[in-house]
């Protein structure tokens, strides 16, 4: 079971000093991956579902993974996640296919569809389209990187006579991983996703998540080209050995570790340090 983390292009940890560090240093340790995630907008005043004050700072995930790239050597890097039907497709295929370029084929493309209202609503995004966007702009991406001769015709997206290089350095496209815990996201990751990434506090959300793309896999094919389905999933809390060994029981394939809610850069460097171990549990 490999280890990775993410949540470090927030709050208090984000400025260039704090994440060279941390980078460096979660190479040093074994860390196989760095993930980073986003918020365009955050609703203002907080609402229940909003994960953050309106005035925590998030930096861009690409942005951030740029960055890391250039002080790292080995790190995969991933979004975990883009909320995908926010941003052009076009444009973000190429942010993608440039970064991947960069990082020597480093990164690993996290998508989701989103949850919060307010922000899906300011930047123009119905809720009820969220998911069938996600979908398009994903094969109209895929398109885009893979074909000859690129086009796609779709409800929300479409083009033909265009090209768009450089291409990411895999043949079909960057490693895309899904994540979510809906019917539609689990049907996502079966059927056009290389990995599928999760959220939760124990081991047994696992098992329910689990459960939920086996049943998915019942319903959608997925391509064979697709290969299996990579687990990743990520606690919210710390992680102890014994779940941390039950987690790889489940048959997850990455652990990726959550230091906030800690902000303090020696704190964060200290868990990073203590969670270091549990790759050995896999």
């Amino acid at each position: 079971m490999e280890l990775g983390v993410t949540g470090l292009n927030a709050k208090a940890t984000l400025g260039p000093d704090a994440t060279m560090r941390l980078a460096r240093r979660a190479e040093e340790l074994g860390y196989r991956s760095w993930w980073a995630g986003e918020h365009v907008v955050l609703p203002s005043p907080r609402t229940a579902q909003t994960p953050m004050e309106p005035s925590d700072p998030v930096l861009d995930p690409l942005v951030h993974l740029g960055f890391v790239a250039a002080v790292t050597e080995r790190m995969e890097l991933g979004t975990a996640i883009v909320i995908l039907p926010q941003r052009n497709p076009l444009v973000l295929a190429k942010q993608v296919a440039s970064l991947d370029v960069l990082t020597g084929g480093r990164l690993r493309l996290g998508i989701g569809a989103g949850y919060l209202e307010p922000e899906l609503a300011a930047l123009g995004v119905p809720m009820a389209e969220r998911g069938s966007r996600t979908d398009e702009y994903l094969d109209a991406m895929r398109a885009l990187w893979t074909q000859e001769h690129p086009s796609y015709r779709g409800r929300h997206v479409s083009f033909a006579n265009i090209d768009a290089y450089p291409r990411p350095l895999r043949p079909d496209g960057p490693h895309v991983v899904v994540g979510g815990h809906s019917a539609g996201a689990f049907r996502r990751a079966v059927s056009r996703a290389h990995g599928w990434l999760g959220v939760g506090d124990t081991p047994d959300d696992l098992v329910k998540h689990l459960a939920g793309l086996e049943k998915a896999a019942a319903e959608v094919e997925r391509p064979s080209w697709l290969g299996r389905l990579e687990i990743s999933f990520q606690p919210l809390g710390p992680v102890s050995a014994a779940d941390a060994g039950r987690y790889a029981e489940l048959g997850v394939d990455r652990l990726v570790v959550y230091p906030l809610p800690l902000e303090d850069v020696d704190d964060v460097e200290a868990f990073l340090e203590r969670h270091a171990a549990l790759a050995d549990a896999g």
